[in-house]
């Protein structure tokens, strides 16, 4: 299967967009049953990942904590360009999530959604969508 690029809107410099509709219907559009689907986020001061997305709190207080730990702070890394810590968060979440496809739906816990993660917006930025059929 063709790999799917799509567009994703942010508007904060930091932020989680929750994808997980995005990628279901990618799913149903290309017909897969059973497979497996990869998502890739081709930014360094962007990611992807797996948590809960039943309360916005846990979103809330994920950002903070990365927040907290990597500052965005003048004078302080060698990469000059205002977005240092970015890299460093976009590096510690990941670039890309691999996702089990069962009956046509993401194999997902109760709670669980796919979350794009914004460390340097707001942009309009991309995200790489395999999806791979085992049927």
């Amino acid at each position: 299967m063709a790999m799917v690029s799509e567009t994703v809107e942010t508007r904060h410099r930091v932020e989680m967009v929750d994808i997980t509709d995005r990628i279901e219907k990618l799913i149903r559009q290309k017909g897969v049953a059973d497979g497996f689907v990869i998502i890739h986020i081709p930014h360094t001061t962007a990611a992807v990942t797996v948590n809960e997305h039943a309360d916005p709190d846990v979103k809330a207080d994920i950002l903070a904590k990365l927040d907290a730990l990597i500052p965005q702070m003048e004078n302080y890394y060698q990469h000059d360009e205002g977005n240092s810590d970015a890299h460093v968060k976009a590096s510690l979440m990941g670039t890309s999530v691999t996702l089990l496809i069962e009956n046509s739906k993401l194999v997902l816990g109760r709670w669980q959604g796919i979350f794009f993660c914004e460390f340097d917006g707001p942009r309009e930025r991309r995200m790489n969508v395999k999806i791979v059929s085992l049927g």
